[in-house]
């Protein structure tokens, strides 16, 4: 059994092509508009929030059929369409000129699967079942969003402030790795999460 391999990509400034513009395609257009991507979408139809994501700027729409030659210069390609011809087309294509390809909800035609993912400011939990019961991993997403409560957003993006510090610091290598390690466990951890922690000064500052 092949195992996926997890990871967060930088889609900034890359082309990422989605076709299909229907409800289905527009929760997929909605997930990366967030990313930098330069977006384009080919549908002959197209939901009212994607044409008023296209007149903001946000997304290029062109109404029409998809052709092969949209493939150039791509990087992702996301196929929600209705027809199974036009989606193994895309696939098969994808496949042949070596861009990633994700066929909505059809497991067999895709290169990567859509995560069920827990948003917290730079904190993301993503979820995978590999495209076996998106239900699932739905259901599990909603059990963390209930144990990872907003604050996780300002503390994650703090953490990241006092990371760059303590590595700008004079303290040793060893020093900067125990305080960074003790700042995300313990006591400090759950204080820092309710907005009440203060950063111990290190005893081994060198000042």
């Amino acid at each position: 059994m092949q195992r996926l391999f997890p990871i967060f990509v930088k889609l900034a400034a890359r082309r990422v092509l989605v076709v299909g513009a229907g409800a289905v395609g527009e929760g997929k257009i909605r997930g990366l508009l967030d990313t930098g991507a330069r977006i384009r979408v080919v549908a002959p139809q197209a939901t009212n929030t994607v044409r008023e994501w296209a007149q903001a700027g946000a997304i290029a729409l062109e109404q029409r059929a998809f052709h092969v030659s949209d493939l150039e210069n791509v990087f992702v390609v996301i196929a929600a369409t209705s027809s199974p011809a036009a989606n193994k087309l895309i696939f098969a294509e994808a496949r042949r000129r070596q861009i990633l390809c994700n066929v909505v909800d059809v497991p067999e035609l895709c290169d990567f699967y859509y995560p069920a993912v827990v948003r917290r400011g730079d904190l993301q939990i993503a979820i995978s079942t590999a495209g076996q019961s998106p239900s699932l991993a739905r259901r599990l997403r909603e059990q963390l969003e209930r144990q990872f409560g907003p604050e996780y957003a300002a503390w994650v993006a703090r953490l990241g402030k006092i990371r760059r510090d303590v590595l700008r610091s004079r303290l040793s290598p060893c020093q900067k790795k125990e305080l960074l390690q003790s700042l995300a466990e313990g006591e400090p951890w759950r204080e820092a999460v309710r907005g009440q922690f203060e950063i111990p000064r290190h005893r081994g500052a060198r000042r």
